[in-house]
């Protein structure tokens, strides 16, 4: 069970990886946005990548609980 505790961490990283990287092109848009639909539609591009990321950070943590307690 050691190895679904790594392979759960390991998703969990990248998924925390994935969360700070929308959260810095989310920053880098609103700095470089000159309209509100430009920005507008720099967000809903984003909005799917950080669920994608905070999917996999949740079924990493998942993942690990499991493993502990098996």
């Amino acid at each position: 069970m050691e190895l679904l505790i790594w392979i759960g961490s390991i998703l969990s990283i990248l998924g925390l990886v994935g969360l700070f990287w929308c959260i810095k092109t989310v920053l880098k848009a609103k700095k470089l946005a000159t309209s509100d639909e430009e920005l507008r539609s720099s967000l809903q591009k984003a909005v799917p990548l950080n669920m994608a990321a905070l999917f996999l950070s949740a079924i990493g943590l998942m993942l690990v609980i499991l493993g502990i307690m098996l």
